[in-house]
């Protein structure tokens, strides 16, 4: 199976990524993590993403805050998906991260989910080795069901709550 690389900006990052981490777990699916900033180790992050496929990754997840060019200096050196994860920060409430990592060129795509969504980053990056991966593809399934039945069970008891 291929590997998930997840890469933050700084070890401030850390906290949200463990939702990832621990998601990827969940899933049994391999990862490494990694601290490569666009601007302080700009050449670290060039050689992590030109030797991503070659190293076994799969995807990449990019975490990174305020200006969050991570995510595009990685993609900008692989054909591997990148997925954006925008940090919240001090500064307009992580607005700032999300539209650095959305608002790419052309030809430069990175996927991105919502500020601190480092639990949906590792879903799509599931979801995205599962096309290759029919026993993770069963695993999403069960994900699947088991909010759907979560879901249900909460419906069914505000309706008895609320019953008249």
């Amino acid at each position: 199976m291929k590997k998930v690389c997840i890469v933050m900006g700084s070890d401030s990052d850390l906290k949200v990524m463990e939702g990832c981490v621990n998601k990827l777990d969940a899933f049994g699916v391999p990862y490494d993590v990694r601290i490569v900033s666009a601007h302080r180790t700009p050449a670290a992050a060039e050689a992590l993403s030109k030797n991503a496929a070659a190293d076994g990754y799969g995807v990449i997840i990019a975490a990174a805050g305020k200006a969050a060019h991570l995510g595009g200096v990685l993609a900008a050196q692989t054909t591997l998906p990148v997925i954006g994860v925008p940090i919240k920060s001090s500064f307009m409430d992580g607005l700032d991260s999300l539209l650095s990592i959305v608002q790419m060129p052309s030809g430069i795509p990175v996927a991105t989910v919502g500020v601190n969504g480092a639990e949906n980053a590792a879903i799509l990056a599931v979801q995205m080795l599962a096309l290759s991966e029919p026993e993770l593809a069963s695993k999403l399934d069960a994900f699947k069901a088991e909010m759907a039945q979560k879901v249900e069970a909460k419906d069914a008891k505000i309706r008895a709550q609320f019953a008249k």
